[in-house]
């Protein structure tokens, strides 16, 4: 099994502490799940995407809570299924995303989610009555199910922009990375996940049987299909994250470095469906987004350390990327109360 169709084993412990007691592991509930107890323990230790799911349902079927019991009422079996059905029958994205997000208010007490579109943005957020933040497991349980359902809307993968989370950050964060976004900030005044608007006008086609077909996969297909791709081609992200785009080597260098030839190269990252130069367009975005976000670093500084000539180069490509510039999306993520704008649907 390849390291992209893995979960790490501090997520199985994480979805054991609201369902077992003192969140110890149920011996003969892993074995069910296919999971090795001796491993439990073990901090480095990895399960397989498919165990994970067959532990989340075996989960879900125990409490009765396709949440795992991480809200006072909680989505009960079946949930997930007629969120599906309602939200596919709905002409968008953003139409499905709005029935998917208002089904998911009336049943839970906690949460409460809403779409905002500003413009070119939108944002997908969780208001919650209470002061204390939940666990981070919480949260990303929560996208995972949203982000999942709306990527089987649409038929591909929705870009996630950033995630802002109310919780500090958890001492493991790889796996969510890779399933979310490369960008999430911890200890913000709210929980949302931002997304470019214009995916909310993407049409709905799915079938009664494509839907059945997700449902019996779920949510093993959500935690491998839907999430970024990993193994060479995230090797390679984290080695241009390192550098400044200034410094990013050829291919025949990265090949070197890599110890691959550089037909080797090409294929293995083509057989995850990249390019270099693909995977240098996608680091140097994610750096924009990431640099905006700070608030400290004027534009021009942005732009010289991108490799642009000047800051008007920057703007155009910022606007053909996310189809908006640079400055509103400062404004939209450094933001301190909601954006103010029309709901999608």
């Amino acid at each position: 099994m390849s390291e992209k169709d893995t979960i790490s084993m501090q997520l199985v412990r994480e979805a054991l502490l609201q369902t077992c007691p003192q969140g110890k592991a149920d011996a003969a509930l892993l074995r069910r799940a296919g999971i090795d107890e001796r491993s439990f323990e073990q901090a480095d230790a990895r399960v397989g995407a498919d165990a994970y799911a067959r532990l989340w349902r075996l989960l879900a079927r125990r409490c009765n809570d396709e949440f795992f019991a991480m809200d006072p009422r909680g989505l009960r079996s079946g949930s997930l299924s007629f969120m599906c059905q309602a939200s596919m029958a709905q002409p968008t994205l953003g139409a499905g995303l709005e029935t998917a997000l208002g089904f998911l208010s009336l049943m839970l007490e906690d949460l409460q989610p809403g779409l905002v579109r500003q413009q070119s943005l939108a944002e997908i957020t969780i208001n919650e009555p209470r002061d204390e933040p939940r666990r981070a497991f919480t949260y990303f349980t929560f996208w995972m199910i949203v982000h999942g359902v709306a990527c089987w809307l649409a038929g591909r993968r929705i870009p996630i922009l950033a995630i802002d989370l109310r919780c500090a950050e958890p001492p493991f964060c790889d796996d969510y990375r890779v399933m979310f976004s490369e960008n999430l900030q911890f200890e913000r005044p709210r929980t949302r996940m931002i997304i470019a608007a214009d995916c909310l006008d993407l049409p709905l086609r799915r079938t009664p049987e494509e839907l059945q077909k997700f449902l019996a996969e779920a949510p093993g297909n959500i935690l491998v299909k839907y999430r970024d791709p990993d193994s060479l081609a995230r090797r390679v992200r984290r080695i241009l994250g390192k550098l400044d785009p200034g410094q990013w080597p050829d291919a025949e260098r990265l090949a070197r470095d890599l110890c691959l030839s550089l037909s080797t190269l090409r294929r293995r990252l083509a057989e995850e469906g990249q390019t270099y130069q693909g995977l240098k367009d996608s680091v140097r975005r994610q750096l924009a987004i990431d640099w905006l976000s700070e608030g400290s670093l004027a534009m021009s500084d942005i732009a010289e350390r991108l490799g642009f000539a000047d800051a008007s180069s920057f703007y155009r490509a910022f606007r053909k990327w996310f189809g908006c510039n640079p400055g509103g999306y400062r404004a939209f993520v450094l933001g301190g109360s909601q954006v103010q704008g029309k709901n999608s649907g």
